[in-house]
């Protein structure tokens, strides 16, 4: 079940007594137990109906006690256990989750990973629970889901703006979610989010960053290249060498994997290398001005700078360096 199929079940009065919350990615986990925590309750009964257990001081037969407790002056008790993956005997949690109490809604939020599915906790809970299981999104999918996040509060973005503000960030829907919450309230009148409004209010610069780096790279366009390493010498924080080399591979692998793909419009071509198709022109015009060797000896080149900036046969040569001469090995290629 999906995160907002749960919490549109609870805004209806409709719950079930067992929650299990399981997966690598929080963001959805987080709402749940948000919701869980702050809406499922009035004020007025939380006070006597709310227990809040978290898994690293947690001792098993606490929570069951709680859970087997009625409800005071209320038709329901709500009992939530957060970070449950550092719990100890977790499973101990068995004989409740078997039999559980109609009058408590028992919410587990078990981040980061899953329960071996073959144990005997995760057959009781198939047969007695609600499950949520969970996985981090591609890095190609993200900038679809920040734009999605953007329209259902009702803003729109641009797509580089949104772009700048996934790369900047990484794979961390939290993050991304807070970030996209503090430039709305920075908008003012304003219904749409600008490159301006990232690089003002998101500390990135829209025209020194990683994603123009790779668009000079794929333009062959030296001078550019020089302008925004020279940049990021400046400003070591904006962009780590230790993140610019695997993005810039991500993106020579991605144009790589344009040559095997069968030849097709660009939506396929786009689901073939997974990536979202209103970028596919900037690996096709990689792939066009590079060639086959030329981004397979990209790729070598990536690697041999990756190991070199880690300090594998380098003496520390200095990564602005390091950087200026692997763009251009790579242009040159």
């Amino acid at each position: 079940m999906s995160a907002e199929k749960i919490i549109s079940d609870w805004k209806k009065k409709i719950y079930k007594p067992v929650y299990w919350l399981e997966g690598e990615e929080s963001f959805y986990i987080d709402q749940v137990v948000e919701f869980a925590e702050h809406s499922l309750l009035p004020e007025s009964e939380a006070s006597f109906n709310l227990s809040v257990f978290y898994g690293k001081d947690a001792n098993w037969a606490d929570i069951i006690n709680a859970c087997r407790r009625y409800p005071m002056f209320a038709e329901r008790q709500v009992v939530l256990l957060k970070e449950a993956q550092q719990m100890r005997d977790i499973e101990k949690l068995e004989a409740y989750i078997a039999n559980p109490l109609s009058s408590t809604i028992l919410v587990v939020a078990h981040k980061e990973k899953k329960l071996d599915g073959r144990s005997k906790l995760a057959k009781y809970l198939k047969q007695h629970a609600v499950v949520l299981s969970t996985k981090k999104l591609y890095d190609s999918q993200l900038p679809e889901w920040a734009s999605q996040q953007v329209v259902e509060k009702g803003y729109s973005i641009s797509q580089k703006a949104v772009l700048l503000l996934v790369d900047h960030i990484g794979n961390d829907m939290n993050r991304i979610n807070n970030e996209i919450d503090k430039l709305l309230v920075n908008l003012a009148n304003r219904r749409d989010i600008t490159e301006d409004d990232i690089e003002r209010y998101v500390g990135i610069s829209k025209e020194y960053n990683v994603f123009e780096l790779q668009e000079a790279l794929q333009r062959k366009d030296m001078a550019k290249a020089i302008r925004i390493i020279q940049y990021f010498e400046s400003n070591p924080k904006a962009a780590p060498v230790q993140l610019i080399l695997p993005a810039l591979y991500n993106f020579f692998s991605k144009v790589y994997m344009l040559f095997g793909a069968p030849a097709s419009d660009d939506k396929s071509a786009a689901a073939a290398i997974g990536v979202n198709p209103f970028f596919i022109k900037d690996y096709k015009l990689a792939a066009r001005n590079y060639g086959y060797a030329g981004v397979e000896s990209a790729l070598l080149l990536l690697h041999q700078y990756n190991l070199r900036s880690l300090g594998v046969n380098d003496a520390g040569t200095e990564d602005a360096s390091l950087m200026k001469e692997m763009i251009s090995k790579i242009m040159m290629s």
